[in-house]
């Protein structure tokens, strides 16, 4: 079983990065589940529009993540209630809106689990994840409740997202890192079966600052009068994630590749 993970689409030029490649990679590669991370997806960087969620989802994504952009556009709050492929980091503040997780029926009939979580370190306030992971871990039991589980966390340090990598080792298919935007070159399968990338990137103008207009970024840094708010750069955008090959005896990684495609990085 083939699962296709992708890093957080960064305005116009990630969608039409996913628009141009997805379904061919779908088709080409046999994926049998696709998930990507559509919180920076909307035109200006900021959060995901109704209508692009479901553009992701007629293009060939079972489920789209998020993290600490997810509330930026007003009108998901009522959208992430009805549409359950949307998901928020499990540890939001009790009662937001939407949910954390999902379970989800693949191509090949069998039940993925599917785990938003985001990090507490210089990211917005959130409860504990450690231990909502902890809680999560013994709510969805890895091949009891589901053939296949996924980790999307959200985080900006590389330590938070190492150690929860451990704490699923041999209790999910995958867990990956995103939010910051750059690909880690630590693609690998840990030591009881997880595949694991620190980040697996963005879907996005390679050619900016972390997906932003780089002249503007610059500015902004120097503390120039004339600096805006920051905005997606316009260049060709990069499709960045991974391909996991999952035993779909065991839900256990037996291959992890890195899929980095189009645009300035590619190059």
């Amino acid at each position: 079983m083939k699962i296709l993970i992708l890093g957080d689409v960064v305005g116009l030029p990630g969608r039409n990065a996913v628009r141009k490649n997805l379904s061919r990679i779908i088709e080409q590669k046999r994926i049998d589940f696709t998930i990507i991370n559509g919180e920076n997806s909307a035109d200006d960087g900021k959060g995901i529009t109704k209508s692009i969620a479901d553009e992701f989802l007629s293009n060939g994504v079972d489920v789209i993540t998020s993290g600490n952009h997810i509330w930026d556009k007003k009108e998901i709050t009522e959208y992430i209630d009805k549409e359950q492929r949307l998901l928020r980091p499990e540890n939001l503040a009790e009662g937001s809106p939407g949910r954390g997780y999902g379970i989800y029926s693949s191509k090949n009939k069998k039940r993925v689990g599917v785990i938003n979580l985001m990090g507490n370190v210089f990211m917005k306030k959130t409860t504990d994840v450690f231990q909502t992971a902890k809680k999560m871990k013994s709510k969805i039991i890895f091949k009891k409740d589901v053939d296949i589980l996924i980790i999307d966390f959200h985080g900006e340090i590389t330590s938070e997202k190492m150690a929860m990598s451990h704490f699923f080792d041999g209790a999910s298919t995958a867990i990956v890192g995103t939010h910051t935007h750059v690909p880690t070159a630590d693609t690998r399968i840990l030591e009881n079966g997880t595949a694991y990338q620190t980040d697996i990137g963005m879907c996005g103008d390679y050619n900016s600052v972390i997906g932003m207009n780089k002249e503007n970024s610059l500015k902004k840094f120097f503390k120039e009068k004339d600096a805006t708010n920051h905005f997606p750069s316009t260049g060709e955008g990069t499709l960045s994630g991974i391909i996991v090959e999952a035993d779909v005896n065991t839900g256990l990684a037996i291959k992890v590749t890195r899929l980095i495609e189009g645009g300035s990085l590619n190059n």
